[in-house]
């Protein structure tokens, strides 16, 4: 690694360096340089006023080590199209050296293939002083002392320290899913965290630990990786898990944080929002960091290409998989029996129809286990989306009479295909229905009243797949119970209804296997 101070030019080309206000930036900036320098273990000590950070990175020399502290030294960027293909997460060479400013600091290192660590103090000017030989492992330990001791207007301004904590171990996190396959252990308020290699799945449910294999869905496409919470499984009352990543490290993109949540709408429970987390690796001379001088906001070229295929990926971890070993927290209660999913994602399973439960369930068989399925919210998802992709009205030979309708009431429903007419004296008549109703001519006036009001198309066609599913109740032949599932599961989002609820219990033939204890021989009974 060979140091270089920066250009004037290259110097003012530059969006300001993020400030150090908190412990948080200063473990945020010496986390980067670690991960820059190729470190797969980190240790890092916090406390109220210094941090401690030792990794087994490249190292550095004597030489470098006298020259890391100065203003704009690096060795990230040296020329001006280094601007535009940036890959690593620093570059502008000014975190060592605004950290010499407002603590005590000094770093320790040793390269690879050096007979001997050096140590180096720095001043306030970032000017190395007092070098010495010292034992160490290859890689760096950079001590971090008195943050803010001769600051007190900065240090009197910070938050609460279990505040900084908070958000500190909020960005650790997002970091750690970034790197998975880095080891960290961590200390502060005297407890220890260890985050162990592994794969993304691994540390998601390191991070989450109340969410098993089955209640995720992991994918691989493109330059881009994503793990997501299936939403008959789990979701929040709030969009604070929505972590999107690229090259490294976590970003607010608000356009694709909003589209992930629109596109989610349909799957959960009003007002849930998705845990998920996608990392996109992209290309570096697509990315532009110097919209936010913290690098949390950026310009991305082709935005829109990368919106849909992070929609697509989420697609298919909607569909539904055969069930498995899995323990989803509805079938450990069931049976009470807890195991190590695992999940795999094959094509759509076919499922035979075995009998009708209470009037409402349907009891379908696959080879891997069971399904139990909620007759009438699965047939709301097939009508919901057969409505979306073509919305079909019906002429009718007895127009249906209307009481008095607003304005509003009147041009809502010709949006909708369905124009009423001036019918005598505060009546109105309609000659068409949504087809979907074409077996409900009980609720064809009340339908039409409640499209009238509906303002938002979206919200009129979950309204209308709700009223025209089939209800509760109603007793089915075996040819229309199987004729249902292979609607259902031909859905883009079989989980859950429009409304978000679950449509399907599944019971994998593990669990039935584990639940009635077949593995078991007693006497002369070997089982069938």
């Amino acid at each position: 690694m060979t140091l270089h101070r920066l250009a004037p030019a290259l110097i003012a080309r530059m969006a300001a360096g993020e400030v150090i206000d908190s412990v948080g930036a200063v473990v945020r900036e010496l986390v980067e340089n670690a991960l820059d320098a190729h470190a797969t273990h980190l240790h890092l000590r916090v406390e109220p006023d210094a941090v401690r950070l030792a990794d087994n990175g490249h190292g550095m020399s004597l030489e470098t080590l006298t020259l890391a502290a100065t203003a704009h030294t690096t060795s990230k960027i040296q020329h001006p199209d280094d601007f535009h293909r940036i890959r690593t997460l620093g570059f502008r060479g000014q975190a060592l050296h605004s950290v010499a400013q407002l603590a005590d600091l000094t770093i320790a290192s040793r390269c690879a293939g050096a007979s001997q660590a050096w140590q180096v103090q720095y001043d306030t000017q970032g000017q190395a002083r007092q070098p010495q030989i010292i034992p160490l492992a290859p890689g760096t330990v950079v001590t971090v002392k008195r943050l803010f001791a001769n600051w007190p207007q900065r240090q009197h301004s910070l938050p609460s320290w279990p505040q900084q904590l908070r958000h500190l171990q909020l960005w650790l996190q997002q970091m750690a899913l970034c790197h998975p396959h880095v080891t960290w252990q961590v200390q502060w308020a005297g407890k220890t965290y260890q985050l162990w290699p592994g794969s993304l799945t691994d540390r998601f449910r390191q991070n989450f630990p109340h969410l098993s294999e089955a209640m995720l869905y992991t994918g691989e496409h493109e330059g881009m990786r994503l793990i997501v919470a299936l939403p008959d499984q789990y979701h929040r009352p709030r969009p604070d898990r929505i972590w999107l990543a690229v090259n490294g490290r976590c970003v607010h993109l608000p356009e694709l944080t909003a589209a992930i949540s629109q596109h989610f709408q349909r799957l959960l429970p009003r007002g849930r929002f998705p845990v998920l987390f996608a990392h996109l690796q992209i290309p570096p001379e697509e990315v532009d960091w110097h919209r936010h001088p913290a690098k949390l906001q950026l310009y991305l070229k082709n935005l829109d290409y990368w919106q849909t295929q992070l929609l697509q990926q989420c697609d298919q971890g909607l569909a539904m998989a055969p069930p498995s070993k899995s323990d989803a927290p509805r079938v450990k209660k069931l049976l009470q029996v807890a195991e190590t999913p695992a999940r795999y994602h094959a094509p759509r399973p076919t499922l035979k129809a075995l009998a009708q439960i209470h009037r409402t369930y349907i009891l379908a068989e696959h080879p891997a286990g069971l399904y139990l399925v909620e007759q009438h919210i699965a047939h709301e998802r097939v009508l919901y989306e057969q409505l979306q992709q073509a919305w079909q009205v019906l002429p009718l030979e007895q127009p249906v009479i209307l009481p008095q309708l607003t304005p509003a009431q009147v041009a809502q429903l010709s949006q909708y295909g369905l124009p009423p007419e001036p019918f005598g004296p505060h009546q109105w008549a309609v000659r068409h229905i949504p087809q979907v109703l074409a077996d409900r001519p009980a609720e064809w006036a009340a339908a039409l009243v409640e499209l009238s009001r509906l303002t938002d198309r979206e919200q009129a066609t979950v309204n209308l797949a709700c009223r025209s599913a089939l209800r509760n109740g109603t007793e089915l032949t075996l040819m229309q119970m199987q004729t249902l599932l292979e609607q259902w599961q031909a859905t883009r989002a079989p989980r859950t209804c429009p409304h978000g609820r679950p449509i399907c219990l599944t019971l994998g033939e593990t669990q039935l296997a584990r639940f009635f204890r077949r593995h078991w021989v007693i006497g002369k009974s070997y089982g069938i």
